[in-house]
């Protein structure tokens, strides 16, 4: 007798989605008839799962949870873990193992940033709908396929940051102070400015400050300056006649060279050789 009733895809990604998308790996939904337990480890993989009715539990890093209707799990595959469904109350799941070269990054980001690996999400019915859309998409002869299953997995990853970031205490006064400081910079981006200016002007800590701003921008104070600082550089670059050095001056750079050097490792080209193909 089966102990479940499933509607399962597997599928086999191109070597071009390997490299350059998130993609699936498994997808489906499933029924528990009567409980059992179901284990893995050493995948490279993540899963993600919502509990569309009933409950269970899920062992994960040396804990265990009991999951009920509403309630997501996102998963990293190479640890150990395991999952049952309740006796009395059997669950009702849907669920998709995927991975991409940037997977690791994204779940590294999340955590980072403090949050759950199981949680309760404040309105299921968007995970509920993008776990159906993507399913849906891979019964389908569709072309473009693969990249919609990256928009889909996107998506998936983006509503568990907003969840998380929902549900961190301080959130708001935390992320208010945060914008307040990339205005900062970006207002006085011509100017020289420190990390020390920084927190003594918005009274943080330098480490507080750069962990914090990472997680909510997903870069560094200093990364993210330069950015903004080349962004402006290439308008200049494009429609002005200015020299590179005159260019690094009024774009904040301390010098020429350091401007050439930062332009480089961002756009793989001098200055010059962008504004020559631009």
């Amino acid at each position: 007798m089966n102990s479940s009733i499933s509607d399962r895809v597997l599928v086999t990604p191109s070597p071009y989605a390997k490299e350059h998308y998130l993609y699936v790996q498994e997808i489906g939904s499933l029924k528990s008839l009567s409980p059992h337990i179901s284990s893995r480890q050493n995948l490279h993989s993540f899963l993600f799962l919502l509990v569309i009715t009933g409950r269970g539990t899920l062992t994960y890093r040396g804990r265990t949870w009991e999951l009920h209707q509403g309630d997501c799990a996102w998963i990293d595959c190479t640890v150990p873990y395991s999952h049952e469904s309740s006796h009395t109350s059997p669950w009702e799941l849907k669920w998709v193992h995927f991975y991409g070269t940037a997977a690791p990054e994204f779940y590294s980001q999340f955590l980072q940033q403090g949050a759950p690996c199981i949680f309760t999400p404040r309105n299921p019915a968007v995970f509920n709908k993008c776990i159906s859309d993507l399913l849906l998409l891979q019964k389908q002869n569709d072309p473009y396929k693969e990249l919609f299953s990256h928009k889909y997995l996107t998506e998936l990853c983006v509503s568990c940051f907003s969840e998380s970031k929902g549900r961190m205490p301080d959130t708001r006064s935390t992320q208010e102070k945060l914008v307040q400081i990339r205005e900062y910079l970006f207002s006085h981006y011509t100017e020289k400015i420190s990390l020390d200016d920084l927190s003594r002007l918005f009274f943080l800590s330098k480490y507080h400050l750069v962990r914090e701003y990472r997680k909510c921008f997903g870069v560094t104070p200093g990364n993210d300056l330069i950015s903004y600082r080349i962004s402006h550089a290439k308008s200049l670059l494009r429609f002005g006649t200015q020299s590179v050095e005159e260019i690094a001056s009024l774009c904040g750079f301390r010098s020429s060279a350091y401007f050439i050097r930062m332009f480089r490792q961002t756009e793989n080209m001098t200055p010059l050789e962008y504004r020559q193909k631009w």
